[in-house]
């Protein structure tokens, strides 16, 4: 549960900074036009949310439990698929089909990147 509640902690705060001063800074309707301009404004900055959050979600999942891989993964992916189904959730009508298969890779990308930067952490220790 510490590690569900960090990682949603960190999924907030940093989601929160990447809407109130990244898209404030940088978004535009020209800019979003385009494919490539969504994938740079929207999509990469989320994938490092969700793999921050995940990140912290499996540095902070407690001994002796981190040793036992499917509750680890559980630690680790359980924020990012909660957010994801929220997500599908909040713009179940509004979504087209492109978005809610870059919110999907997007997630994938992601946990799987923070769960890699927790395992190598765990191999230097």
């Amino acid at each position: 549960m510490r590690a569900w509640a960090a990682g949603l902690v960190v999924l907030f705060i940093s989601e929160y900074v990447q809407v109130t001063y990244f898209y404030g800074t940088f978004e535009s309707v020209e800019r979003l036009e385009s494919f490539g301009g969504r994938l740079l404004l929207v999509h990469l900055p989320n994938a490092v949310c969700v793999a921050l959050a995940a990140w912290i979600a499996g540095r902070l999942h407690r001994e002796p439990f981190r040793d036992s891989v499917p509750w680890h993964l559980a630690a680790v992916f359980g924020v990012p698929l909660f957010a994801q189904a929220v997500n599908v959730g909040v713009h179940w009508g509004r979504a087209s089909l492109e978005g809610f298969v870059m919110s999907c890779a997007v997630v994938v990308v992601g946990a799987v990147t923070g769960y890699a930067v927790e395992r190598l952490q765990e191999g230097e220790r």
